[in-house]
């Protein structure tokens, strides 16, 4: 093992949580390490295809436990990579959310208003756009169509797209090749760079021990650059603030790692984790009646059969998106590609007569996948993942050299949970099915269990300390100088695509990291503006900040 290194600001993590929080302590005058268990890909690097080896495999990390399976990004930039660029705003109600704990989720100084600001501050830095129907790609438009038939609204998803770049490949889920999706790694992170944070891919951070000095020496391993599995050499690295941004899936694991060298963790790290309530539907249309129902044609004269052509979520129905509604009757549909692999496996045969998601029934069912429309459900669930002893290393026990891993994550989904899923469902039957559009056939939970691309909840914010790890200021209670602001802070499901609120909430705990980090002695302020050098967002939260200095 090498000598101990040191730096003021170590970030362990490079998605929404990691990169936001190292850039502004970078451009206040931290000294700052980011350390990414992923690789550093960009631009041409990003592969349009599933070979072993290439974007696909090397920046997914797919995660089964048991009867929850989790899909998420392994590389720098994170989530942002590997997303699908949707970037709505949480309704209010969600806000106000009791869940399964008798009282509310979130923390008394956070609601829709509060957090507004922040939503402002990441629009401008991505930046996001509000698409209009001139944007929609096929599929969308079907989507969009379907809706309307069946009398209900549709909309135009904000995105973090450049649609000038962009040119509807549909390969956004393995980053994009084109620039045109606006990932971290075009705005925060070099940003981040040019104010001198050093980027470390492939350091696979392990646990966490105590120094002398009341700081933290953060234990990491640097991983092969194709066998995941395979550790070249371990490190350590000393500083005097740690931010925990690995993501909901990974966080938990290594703060439960840490606990025989820090003491106690809250009750709440590795518990309550939320799949934000995702589940998957998939309806092989019908192109005579898009045709002869819907009114809709190609230029070429053909219905539809463009599945494979346009970019991820651009319609959502927002229909159920009430807070008068009762909670779990309350989720929004959402227009999704999935490219054919993973995809095509889960997908179920409706109303087959031998096995639903294999056998010659699938097969036919295959053959017509150009006509397909996948609607993704966002719901509220319970929080019921449990985080079980973690492994040895890493935050699964890998199965393959990249991608595939077995974790210790357990779910077992609630009545409550199961109420709104169904209620979902029976949604999607009736837009989609309606006057013999389509067949719309459910994703299978026998092969992987639920899934979700969007963790949550696995070391909450909150005021109650009971059910919740961090307080209202994202620090790991008990833990002082841990500070923890990834998906896995946020309490609960969303109904909603998650990143921009992950991304506010990191934004929204910048100041709190920053007093932090002045306490300890680091020669840090708050008040860069937005990573393109714009400064309305910053005017918009300069009066929520306090007893920081600013430049």
């Amino acid at each position: 093992m090498s000598r101990t290194e040191s730096t003021d600001v170590l970030v362990i993590g490079s998605g929404f949580g990691g990169a936001i929080t190292a850039y502004h302590l970078a451009a206040g005058g931290a000294k700052v390490v980011v350390l990414e268990r992923g690789p550093w890909l960009s631009g041409p690097e990003f592969d349009q295809d599933f070979k072993f080896g290439s974007s696909t495999t090397r920046v997914f990390d797919f995660v089964i436990g048991d009867g929850m399976s989790v899909l998420s990004g392994n590389c720098v930039g994170g989530g942002s990579v590997v997303y699908f660029a949707a970037m709505p705003r949480a309704p209010r109600f969600v806000f106000e959310r009791h869940g399964s704990i008798g009282r509310r989720m979130w923390p008394a100084a956070i609601d829709r208003d509060a957090l507004d600001p922040w939503y402002d501050r990441v629009a401008e830095a991505l930046p996001v756009s509000q698409q209009t129907w001139d944007d929609v790609p096929f599929a969308g438009g079907l989507f969009g169509a379907a809706c309307d038939h069946a009398g209900r609204t549709a909309n135009p998803v904000p995105v973090a797209i450049d649609h000038d770049k962009c040119t509807n490949c549909n390969w956004m889920m393995s980053g994009c090749r084109f620039d045109a999706k606006r990932s971290l790694l075009l705005n925060y992170l070099p940003a981040a760079v040019a104010h001198g944070a050093e980027i470390r891919p492939l350091h696979e951070v392990q646990h966490l021990t105590r120094t002398d000095d009341g700081g933290y020496r953060v234990h990491y391993s640097i991983v092969d650059e194709v066998d995941y599995r395979v550790h070249v050499s371990t490190g350590t690295i000393d500083a005097k603030i740690v931010i925990m941004a690995a993501g909901a899936g990974a966080t938990p694991v290594i703060l439960q790692r840490s606990e025989p060298h820090l003491g106690t963790m809250p009750h709440a790290v590795g518990r309550y984790f939320s799949g934000n309530g995702e589940r998957l539907n998939t309806a092989i249309f019908d192109e005579d009646r898009i045709r002869d129902v819907l009114g809709l044609s190609r230029p070429d004269g053909v219905p539809y059969e463009a599945y494979q052509i346009g970019k991820g979520p651009c319609v959502a129905t927002w229909d159920q998106l009430d807070g008068s509604l009762p909670e779990y009757s309350r989720f929004s549909l959402e227009q999704l590609y999935f490219p054919p692999g993973f995809g095509t496996i889960l997908a179920q045969v409706p109303d087959a007569v031998g096995p639903t998601w294999f056998g010659r029934e699938k097969k036919e069912l295959l053959r017509r996948w150009r006509s397909w429309l996948t609607v993704f459900t966002m719901s509220e669930d319970d929080n019921e993942g449990v985080f079980g002893p973690p492994p040895e290393t890493g935050n699964s026990m890998r199965l393959s050299q990249q991608m595939l891993g077995r974790g210790a994550l357990s779910y077992t989904p609630t009545k409550n949970t199961l109420h709104g899923w169904a209620e979902s469902d029976a949604a999607v039957k009736d837009i989609l099915e309606r006057d013999g559009l389509s067949r719309v056939m459910p994703w299978t939970n026998e092969v992987v269990g639920a899934y979700t691309v969007h963790p949550l909840a696995s070391c909450r914010i909150g005021d109650d300390p009971a059910t919740s790890a961090l307080d209202d200021r994202h620090e790991l209670r008990d833990h002082p100088g841990i500070f923890v602001t990834d998906g896995s802070a946020v309490p609960g499901a969303l109904t909603v695509n998650p990143a921009m609120t992950i991304a506010a909430l990191a934004e929204r705990a910048v100041p709190g990291i920053v007093r932090a980090a002045q306490e300890r002695g680091v020669a840090v302020r708050y008040g860069a503006p937005a990573p393109d050098g714009s400064t309305a967002g910053r005017r918009g939260v300069l009066p929520l900040v306090t007893g920081s200095t600013r430049r």
